[in-house]
């Protein structure tokens, strides 16, 4: 976007010289060659202002309407247990969510994909919310922790909130630790490339690369 902004400047500048020495060129040298020439640079100035001033405006809207779509999900509600209801944003900098939405054998089949990487998804703050679009949310036999609450260093359980009116929810969505989206897609997450490729959060580099966390 600096870019396109650099590029409308520059033509607009040349746009100016182009207008002031066609003005030259017909009042004062009555030149019809040299006005030719300046009004094919001017057309040029001109089509390049227009083609930057689109392509900025295109870019623009897309990077506002990525942000009001990852606003809307930092407002959705989770809930820890019977009593206690957090929203998305409330785990920021805390936990990496991924979000599994789809029928209960599905979120059932995610699950058991996921355990042989759950130390490793542990250790890197991911926390897998379940969304049963047909209703029927299965229970996961985890291991409990001696300590309950989110970001517990004792917590064994990847698999601990659940949405509240989570209707719009949907497909798997991944986020960074400082809240933006990294991706969605369909399919079951890539427990592997999540383990592989995400920093820990403990540690030299805790914190240093947290918006930084690869596309997976």
């Amino acid at each position: 976007m600096f870019f396109y902004l650099a590029f409308i400047a520059n033509a607009s500048l040349g746009g100016i010289i182009a207008t002031t020495q066609l003005i030259a060129a017909v009042t004062v040298h009555n030149q019809a060659m040299d006005t030719i020439e300046i009004l094919k640079g001017l057309g040029i100035d001109l089509g390049a202002v227009s083609i930057f001033a689109f392509l900025y405006s295109r870019e623009n809207n897309a990077q506002i309407a990525r942000l009001s779509r990852e606003e809307n999900l930092s407002n959705l509600k989770l809930r820890v247990d019977e009593k206690r209801t957090i929203s998305v944003n409330a785990l920021r900098g805390i936990a990496r969510l991924v979000v599994v939405a789809g029928p209960g054998s599905f979120i059932m089949e995610a699950f058991e994909r996921l355990k042989p990487f759950t130390e490793g998804l542990i250790e890197r703050g991911v926390i897998v919310v379940p969304f049963a679009t047909d209703g029927n949310l299965p229970k996961f036999e985890v291991e409990e922790s001696e300590e309950s609450g989110v970001g517990s260093e004792k917590n064994k359980r990847p698999w601990q909130l659940v949405p509240v009116n989570a209707s719009e929810w949907s497909r798997y969505i991944s986020f960074r630790l400082d809240g933006r989206v990294r991706g969605s897609g369909l399919g079951y997450p890539p427990w592997n490339a999540l383990v592989a490729q995400l920093p820990p959060v403990k540690g030299m580099w805790s914190g240093l690369f947290d918006g930084f966390d690869v596309r997976v």
